[in-house]
C-alpha cells in the first residue's frame, strides 16, 4: 500500500485526545491524514474485534479495555502510533489492526513515563540499536508504510546521524519533533535544528512538529526549516479547526461538532469530557460560568444539554437504538447452514454506560460496559 506524505499536514499523535472523534473532525476541517493516541504493543496484542451495528464502528477491545476504534470514514487516513521497545511485539501488534490502518508510525519521541516505561518512546533516542531492529522488522513484514517520529537530540550532528540511520531502514517520512525529551511545551520549538535534517535526508519527506498551531503557521514553519509536511499538535487539541485554511472556527461551533461526533460514535463519556476541557484553554474560557458547568457534568446528555443539543442526543440515540434491533432481529445462518463460515464478529449493543465513574486509564484506553452477541459472517 502506498501513502503519500510529502506536501500534507497532520494530525499529532496525542494521548487521550487523539481518539476516534477528534481524529474524524480533525479529517473533516481539513487534515490530510491523522495519528492515534499512542497504543502499546502489549494492549493490542490478544485484543478482539467486534463491530457496533448501530454506530458503524469497528473496536478492539481486551477484557474491559477498549483498545482502538475506528470508522469507515478515516479509513485509508488513520496512522497507527505504536509504542513498544521489542522488534517481535512491535510486528505482532501492527498485524492485528492491519486491515484498520493506513500506516504504522513508530514513537520515539515521548518522554512521558508511563511511555518510555520499558524503553519506549523517547528512550528509543538513546538506544538506536533496538529502533533500527524494529523499524527493519516492521518495514520488511508490513504491507502497509511504516514512519517514524522523534525529537532533536542535544547536538546537531546526533540528530542528523540518528535521522540519517532511520532514513536507511526504508521508512516513508520522518516527523521531527523540534524539542528535546527533556523539553516540554513552555519551550519554544527550534525550528532551525531541523535544517540539518532536512538537508540531510534526501530520499523521504521529513515532517515538522512543534508549535505549528494553524493554519497560517504552515508556511512559514515549512519556509524556516524546509520540511515537506507540518503536523499539529496543541493546535488542534485547543481547536480542531486549525486545520482550515479559511481560518478558526469559534469555539461553540468547534464544540458542538465535537460533541455531536461523540454522540454519532458513541465515545466514552469521561473522554468525550476531557477533550472538551482542553480545548480553547484560555483562562477567559476556564473562567466562565460553561467552562465550569462543563466541569460538573456527569454524563453525554449533561454535557449535551449545555451545548442546547440534548434533541440531537435523543434523535441518535434512537436511530441507534434503531439499527441495533434490525441487526438482531435479522436471521443469520446458524453454523450447521450451508455454506456458513466458521469464522464470526461480536456485534455491540447499543447500550452503553456513559457515568463518569467508569473512566479511562492513565495510558488512554478507554473502558466501557457493553453487552454482545456472537453473529456468524
Amino acid at each position: 500500500m502506498s501513502l503519500d506524505y510529502a506536501d500534507k499536514v497532520f494530525l499529532a499523535p496525542m494521548v487521550r485526545v487523539g481518539t476516534l472523534p477528534m481524529r474524524l473532525l480533525s479529517l473533516r476541517y481539513g487534515a490530510d491524514l491523522v495519528w492515534t493516541e499512542e497504543l502499546v504493543d502489549k494492549r493490542i496484542i490478544g485484543s478482539v474485534r467486534k463491530y457496533n451495528a448501530s454506530t458503524g464502528v469497528t473496536e478492539y477491545w481486551k477484557g474491559q479495555a477498549m483498545c482502538f476504534a475506528t470508522h469507515p470514514l478515516e479509513k485509508g487516513k488513520v496512522i497507527l502510533q505504536l509504542g513498544t521497545a521489542d522488534p517481535d511485539l512491535a510486528l505482532q501488534a501492527a498485524l492485528v489492526l492491519k486491515d484498520e490502518i493506513a500506516g504504522v508510525d513508530l514513537n520515539c519521541g515521548c518522554p512521558k513515563k508511563f511511555s518510555i516505561h520499558g524503553g519506549m518512546g523517547a528512550a528509543l533516542l538513546t538506544n538506536p540499536d533496538k529502533l533500527k531492529a524494529i523499524l527493519l522488522n516492521l518495514v520488511q513484514n508490513l504491507d502497509v508504510p511504516v514512519t517514524c517520529k522523534i525529537r532533536i537530540l542535544d547536538d546537531a550532528e546526533s540528530t542528523v546521524k540518528l535521522a540519517k540511520m532511520i532514513e536507511s531502514t526504508g521508512v516513508k517520512a520522518l516527523t521531527v519533533h523540534c524539542r528535546t525529551k527533556n523539553q516540554r511545551s513552555s519551550t519554544p520549538a527550534q525550528w532551525d535544528a531541523l535544517k540539518p535534517v532536512v538537508e540531510a535526508v534526501k530520499s523521504i519527506p521529513v515532517v515538522i512538529n512543534g508549535d505549528v498551531m494553524c493554519w497560517d503557521d504552515i508556511a512559514k514553519a515549512k519556509q524556516v526549516t524546509g520540511a515537506s509536511s507540518v503536523m499539529i499538535a496543541r493546535g488542534a487539541q485547543f481547536n480542531p479547526s486549525a486545520f482550515r485554511k479559511d481560518g478558526l472556527v469559534p469555539f461553540d461551533v468547534v464544540a458542538k461538532e465535537y460533541l455531536k461526533t461523540c454522540v454519532d460514535m458513541n465515545n466514552v463519556f469521561v473522554n468525550t469530557k476531557f477533550v472538551l476541557l482542553n480545548m480553547n484553554t484560555t483562562s477567559k474560557h476556564t473562567k466562565s460560568q460553561l467552562y465550569q458547568q462543563m466541569t460538573r457534568a456527569k454524563s453525554m446528555l449533561a454535557m449535551c444539554e449545555l451545548f442546547d443539543l440534548a434533541p440531537y442526543y435523543h434523535h441518535a440515540i434512537e436511530e441507534q437504538q434503531g439499527r441495533q434491533q434490525t441487526t438482531t432481529s435479522l436471521h443469520f445462518p446458524s453454523p450447521s447452514d450451508d455454506n456458513t463460515s466458521e469464522k464470526t464478529v461480536q456485534v455491540l449493543a447499543t447500550k452503553r454506560d456513559y457515568s463518569e465513574e467508569e473512566g479511562d486509564s492513565p495510558d488512554g484506553h478507554m473502558k466501557k460496559k457493553a453487552r454482545s452477541q456472537e453473529v456468524p459472517v
